[in-house]
């Protein structure tokens, strides 16, 4: 249980899953790989922080949406896992920033959600990425983030 380990020396507390608010699955495993639904700072069912990045919103927002979505992606995880452990590579990642048309810092955005997937995986949380502006995301969350993930099979 390393990277439980991990996240207690982070500060990071993984509660329950995000429960979908549409029809979809959070997780959903394909061999070895897991593709997760898209996360945002969402907690009991209610947007922790709305608004967009550019208007009324600062980078540092953002950052901080973009990180507490990667801790709602863990969680889904450990859900999904039962063992963090199994976590081989964080192969992409996948972040929208809801922000103006003239705001051009996306990528500053969505290293919340990377650099606390290197905190907690180290080099397995270095991943392939894409950010990208939109003009709107669901509840008005900043930002969202969604991950591809190898895993190791389960140890019998």
């Amino acid at each position: 249980m390393l990277i439980e380990k991990r996240l207690t020396e982070l500060g990071i507390e993984i509660k329950e899953a995000v429960s979908p608010i549409a029809n979809y699955v959070s997780v959903r495993q394909c061999g070895n790989l897991l593709f997760l639904s898209g996360a945002g700072p969402v907690r009991d069912g209610k947007a922790t922080l709305v608004g967009r990045l550019g208007e009324n919103l600062s980078l540092e927002q953002g950052y901080a949406a973009a990180r507490e979505g990667a801790i709602n992606l863990i969680c889904a995880l450990k859900s999904h896992l039962g063992n963090l452990d199994r976590v081989e590579q964080i192969v992409k990642l996948l972040g929208f920033v809801n922000c103006t048309t003239d705001f051009t810092k996306q990528p500053a955005v969505i290293d919340g959600a990377s650099d606390l997937f290197v905190e907690v995986f180290g080099d397995k949380g270095r991943h392939a990425r894409s950010a990208v502006g939109t003009n709107s995301l669901p509840m008005g969350i900043p930002v969202e983030v969604e991950i591809i993930v190898q895993i190791r099979p389960k140890e019998v």
